[in-house]
C-alpha cells in the first residue's frame, strides 16, 4: 500500500523547493522596485497573497496567520501608491518564468508537460476556509506552460498552507507560538523565526508564558514534549495534504518529485545568495527532517 504521509510530505518539499526561491528573487525584486515601490519594499507579501489582495489588507493579514498585520499593511499601502495588485502578479510570473529558464531549464519542457495533471489535482481540493488556494484558482496561463505548472503546483502548495493555519488554530496556537514552536522543531536559531515574521518582545513573552503552561518550555527552550506535539501537527498536515497527490496519482507524484530534486538544491542556493540561510525553511532539510 502506498504511504501517502510520506509522499504528500515529500512532494510538500519539493513543491516550497519550487515554488519559495521567487519571492527573493533579484529578477522580481527589480521588476517590483521598476513600478516604483522603494526598495521593492512588500514584494513578497503582495505577490504571495496574489489575487486576494483585492480583498484588502486585513483579509490577506488573517489569510497569512503569522505575519505581522503592520507589515501587510504597508505593504498594500506601498502597492497601492505605485501600482495595483495585478501589477504585481504580473511582474511575479515575469520572474519566475526568466528565473526557471535561467535556474533550471533542464526542468522546464517537462514540468511544463505535467500542468494539466497537476490543475486537474488543484481543481480536485475543496476551497471551503482556504483562502490564499481560491485565490489562487483562476489564475492560469496555459500559453506559458512551465509558468501555468508552477502556477498549479503553487494552488496545492498554498492549500497546504491554508489546512496548516487551520490546524495551528484549531489547537488554539497564536502565530507567534507557531512560530517559536516550529523554530524548536526545526533546530533554528531561538526565535529568529518568530521575529522574522514581526514578532516582538512582548509577543514572544506571551508565546512563552501560553507554551510554558501547555508543558511545552523549560528554561526559556521549547523542550522535547513540544518538539513531539509539533511533530504530531505536521504529521496530521501530510495526512490532511495527501489528497492533492492522490488525486495526482503515485506515479505522477513520484516523477514530479525526482524532477524537483534534480533542481531543489540549486533553487534553494538562490534564496541563500539573495536573502540569507534560513529563509524558506519548509524547503530545506533539518535534523527531524523524514524528507
Amino acid at each position: 500500500m502506498t504511504d501517502w504521509r510520506s509522499l504528500s510530505a515529500r512532494a510538500a518539499f519539493a513543491s516550497h523547493r519550487l515554488i519559495g526561491w521567487i519571492f527573493w528573487d533579484p529578477g522580481g525584486l527589480e521588476r517590483y522596485a521598476a513600478l516604483g515601490v522603494p526598495n521593492s519594499a512588500g514584494y513578497y507579501v503582495t505577490t504571495r497573497a496574489g489575487a486576494l489582495g483585492r480583498a484588502g489588507a486585513e483579509v490577506v493579514t488573517a489569510a497569512y496567520g503569522s505575519i505581522h498585520p503592520k507589515f501587510i499593511e504597508a505593504s498594500y499601502s506601498l502597492l497601492a501608491e505605485h501600482g495595483t495588485v495585478d501589477d504585481a502578479i504580473r511582474v511575479r510570473d515575469e520572474a519566475v518564468l526568466a528565473g526557471l529558464s535561467e535556474y533550471a531549464p533542464e526542468v522546464c519542457e517537462e514540468l511544463g508537460s505535467m500542468a494539466p495533471s497537476l490543475w486537474a489535482a488543484a481543481d480536485s481540493l475543496p476551497s471551503s476556509a482556504r483562502p490564499l488556494f481560491a485565490a489562487q484558482l483562476t489564475h492560469r496561463r496555459p500559453d506559458e506552460p512551465t509558468l501555468d505548472a508552477w502556477l498549479a503546483v503553487n494552488c496545492i502548495r498554498e492549500w497546504r498552507g491554508d489546512t496548516h493555519w487551520a490546524l495551528q488554530i484549531a489547537d488554539d496556537l497564536t502565530g507567534t507560538e507557531a512560530g517559536v514552536l516550529d523554530g524548536g522543531w526545526r533546530d533554528y536559531e531561538q526565535d529568529w523565526l518568530p521575529r522574522s515574521r514581526g514578532a516582538d518582545d512582548n509577543d514572544l513573552a506571551e508565546a512563552y508564558l501560553r507554551l510554558e503552561r501547555r508543558g511545552f518550555i523549560t528554561d526559556g527552550r521549547v523542550n522535547e514534549a513540544g518538539v513531539e506535539h509539533r511533530q504530531v501537527l505536521e504529521d496530521r498536515l501530510d495526512d490532511l495534504s495527501a489528497p492533492a497527490w492522490v488525486a495526482l496519482g503515485e506515479s505522477a507524484t513520484e516523477s514530479f518529485i525526482t524532477l524537483i530534486a534534480r533542481v531543489g538544491e540549486r533553487l534553494v542556493a538562490r534564496i541563500d545568495q539573495t536573502a540569507g540561510e534560513k529563509w524558506m525553511p519548509a524547503g530545506r532539510l533539518h535534523q527531524r527532517s523524514r524528507t
